[in-house]
């Protein structure tokens, strides 16, 4: 799989349109279908904005498998063989109700 492929399936599964995904980079809709039918690949000064808007690490969205190392957010570098990295794992999957319910649980337990 290409990156640009990757790219349209992290949009898809996002729940995002090319539109929507457009809007928030600056990178035309025409250009995402040239990564699809063209089998080409997004230049990399534009990178750095997909990997921020569809929240996936740059290693990700190259190789299509996450670092051995991290997982890297815009506030804390969470390590794979730490606890937190496995809620954090189960927590992304999760539908929006269930993400509520435990932030809210979350705020009651620092409340105590």
């Amino acid at each position: 799989m290409t990156i640009g492929e990757r790219v349209i399936e992290l949009v898809r599964e996002q729940g995002m349109t090319q539109k929507e995904f457009s809007e928030k980079t600056g990178i035309p809709q025409s250009t995402m279908s040239s990564w699809k039918g063209k089998k080409q690949n997004p230049s990399i000064d534009k990178l750095k904005v997909i990997c921020d808007v569809l929240k996936v690490d740059p290693y990700y969205l190259i190789s299509g498998t996450e670092s051995n190392e991290t997982l890297k957010n815009d506030y804390v570098t969470v390590y794979k063989d730490n606890d937190e990295y496995q809620m954090l794992m189960e927590y992304r999957k999760l539908d929006n109700d269930s993400k509520n319910r435990i932030q809210g649980y979350i705020s009651a337990l620092r409340e105590k």
